[in-house]
């Protein structure tokens, strides 16, 4: 068994909590909040390989389930589960490279009926969990997604040639461009010395259009002015100096007032709607499929923390996720040639230029 970072968390997760028997959910700043959690009553899996599904019961010990048939296979004491955690945590704080194996964890994962790094999976859950909800008494399966903090940070919103927003260059000079020129600045941050020199000839940047009509069409779903926000938002990591963070840009439309809501009204509008795309997308919505506003994960997030704890955002804790979401993401630029922007090139006789959304965790 090969895996990156990222796949080994999953299975960090997987056993850490059969070990601990709860989740922890997390204020705004990643901290675990102990007096709230949910206790884990199984966790769910469906295998890659051979679609085989187990259940992993938790009752003073772990009995392994077929998920066919509900007979017990195998039983085994926690302390096993927290010790093949506590060997996986250590090398995934050690590797190095893009995969590498884990030979003792791989022969127990064998021995637990695990024959594959991650489940299979039909949506954004990376693990499905059987809890006790405390507040109501049921006991619900909740998908959630799993981010790691452990390896490179992960990606909110992966990026295609369909999340490309289109802006039309306007301005005085904008019929005397010599577009080659433009697209000859190579030096880095390319993308931004274009843009200044366009503004060094007079243009201005609007924006016109996304590139996938499904994409808009489910932004238009959040909100029908949620593509025009994101489009400034775009712009103004490229134009106003104030980096990547998606709450300094923030701060930046709330001062512009692009769409004129009022800037002295204490109204959260941007602040509202962009906190709502951020949970829908992390909950389920991606760019290629149409949004129908049913959520995938539908538990919330699990984050692995550097120092191996693991906490979650439930979505009855609102607000604490909306704050982490919009504290500890960024927009970040994909490469320019894989998606096809960042060029001027011409449609008729306008002047366009495209450029690329993807958001990660910062």
């Amino acid at each position: 068994m090969r895996g990156n970072k990222g796949e080994w968390s999953e299975v960090y997760v997987f056993l850490k909590l059969l070990a601990e028997g709860k989740l922890y959910a997390a204020d705004a700043n990643l901290n675990r909040l102990s007096d709230i959690f949910y206790p884990i009553i199984k966790i769910l899996r469906e295998e890659t390989s051979d679609g085989k599904k187990r259940e992993y019961v938790l009752n003073g010990e772990i009995s392994i389930v077929d998920g066919a048939t509900g007979k017990t296979l195998v039983k085994f004491p926690v302390k096993d589960f927290m010790s093949a955690a506590g060997i996986l945590l250590d090398n995934l704080k050690k590797a190095k490279g893009p995969s590498f194996e884990v030979k003792d964890v791989e022969s127990f994962l064998k021995r637990i009926e695990c024959l594959s790094l991650t489940p299979a999976k039909s949506d954004k859950s990376d693990i499905r969990i059987v809890v006790h909800d405390l507040r109501t008494g049921m006991k619900p399966i909740l998908g959630f997604s799993i981010k790691s903090m452990l390896g490179q940070n992960s990606t909110l919103f992966n990026p295609g040639e369909g999340t490309n927003f289109i802006y039309a260059v306007e301005g005085a000079g904008a019929g005397k461009l010599d577009i080659k020129e433009a697209n000859s600045i190579s030096a880095e941050p390319k993308i931004s010395k274009r843009i200044e020199y366009l503004a060094g000839k007079g243009c201005t940047l609007k924006y016109r259009d996304i590139q996938s009509d499904n994409f808009k069409r489910n932004l238009v779903i959040i909100d029908s002015k949620m593509p025009d926000i994101m489009a400034y938002l775009l712009l103004y990591k490229y134009t106003e100096n104030a980096g990547s963070g998606l709450k300094d840009l923030l701060e930046i439309i709330k001062r512009k007032d692009p769409l004129s809501y009022g800037v002295d009204s204490a109204h959260p509008f941007y602040e509202y709607k962009v906190k709502n795309f951020l949970t829908d997308v992390a909950l389920g919505m991606t760019p290629s499929k149409i949004w129908k506003g049913k959520y995938d994960a539908t538990g919330g997030i699990i984050i692995v923390k550097g120092d191996g704890d693991i906490v979650c955002y439930h979505i009855y804790n609102r607000n604490e996720f909306q704050d982490y979401l919009l504290n500890n993401t960024k927009l970040e630029q994909a490469s320019t040639s894989r998606y096809g922007f960042g060029d001027l090139y011409k449609e008729g006789k306008d002047t366009l230029i495209k450029l690329n959304l993807q958001i990660r965790f910062s």
